[in-house]
């Protein structure tokens, strides 16, 4: 698979990735473990050298997931953890408060290491931006690791612009890990120009609209209870049909393309920057293969305009998270 640099950092990383939390953790249950491991073994076949996780997946399970899976290919591959969150202080078991404070992060680094098996995280992202502790402070923490051997590049996710400057002035930004996708523009207008400007690398989550963009789902689709789709405004049975339009336009150019909607949603990402890293995620072999097959399809000039032409005519409908989530992202 060709490789792309995340923005002026010597990090190289295959041009598609592997979001591997819907394997334990959001999707519905959990998937079963050989498989998974199959999965994510087939991917290192295929050429993909870059994995997604983070200690909130399961929480701890997807990441245990992913070092037993890779350990046999370590020196071949970059894995990409999380720090940010912890269990909620209601007893119920759901990591829905943050905690950057530099201790925390060190805690989290230490017992990541153990579960990924590793001696060093090659990618360490802030999971979301703790407005109760100064970015300056976390990015601080980082370099602390860096320095020490324990991680290797810092990254921040669903970061605003103020706190990626901030945060890059204390210890360079290797990426910034934030939701974009055919369906999903936020970033274009100042995200994009900012990380252009500072070398920052940018990798995609949710690429394909959490299976939305696959072309696979209509009004009728149902989600397992425990699926966090069922929490999302995008995703009622209205907001799915009145979407429809997206998936017609990109049927139509994958028709012309000799190719699956969800490789054209992949190839329009890999066409916006050459520092761009899109992560689907998948627990399928068959999806795997067709995710990374994005790669081989050109799209030229004329196609990103027609793209873009009839795109601009679809208002997508829904928000992409409740407002109490949406508020989380430092946009």
């Amino acid at each position: 698979m060709q490789k792309r640099k995340l923005g002026n950092s010597n990090l190289e990383v295959s041009a598609i990735g592997l979001g591997c939390m819907g394997m334990s953790f959001g999707y519905g249950p959990a998937h079963d473990k050989k498989e998974m491991i199959r999965v994510i073994r087939s991917a290192v076949e295929q050429g993909v050298t870059f994995f997604d996780t983070a200690e909130v997946y399961g929480p701890f399970t997807n990441e245990e997931l992913v070092g037993e899976a890779l350990a046999p290919f370590r020196d071949q591959v970059i894995i990409a953890t999380k720090f940010g969150f912890k269990a909620a202080s209601d007893g119920q078991g759901r990591w829905s408060e943050f905690d950057s404070r530099p201790e925390h992060i060190r805690e989290v680094a230490e017992a990541s290491l153990k579960r990924l098996r590793t001696d060093a995280i090659d990618l360490f992202y802030q999971h979301r931006v703790d407005p109760n502790v100064p970015i300056e402070d976390v990015a601080g923490a980082v370099k602390d690791l860096i320095q020490e051997g324990k991680v290797k590049h810092f990254g921040l996710s669903e970061a605003g612009v103020q706190v990626i400057r901030r945060a890059h002035a204390v210890q360079p930004v290797t990426a910034l890990q934030s939701e974009y996708s055919l369906w999903t523009r936020n970033p274009e207008p100042e995200i994009l120009p900012t990380l252009e400007e500072l070398g920052i690398g940018f990798v995609p989550f949710s690429p394909l609209g959490r299976g939305y963009l696959t072309g696979k789902m209509n009004e009728s689709t149902q989600f397992d209870s425990t699926d966090f789709r069922k929490t999302l405004p995008r995703f009622t049975p209205e907001a799915l049909k009145a979407n429809q339009a997206l998936i017609d336009l990109l049927n139509k150019v994958a028709a012309q393309k000799n190719a699956t909607a969800a490789q054209i949603a992949l190839a329009w990402l890999l066409a916006q920057k050459p520092w761009i890293i899109p992560i689907p995620g998948t627990t399928k072999l068959n999806r795997l293969k067709e995710n990374n097959g994005a790669t081989e399809i050109e799209l030229t000039p004329a196609d990103l305009r027609a793209i873009e032409d009839a795109a601009s005519k679809i208002t997508v409908q829904g928000a992409r998270y409740p407002e109490m989530i949406e508020k989380q992202s430092d946009r």
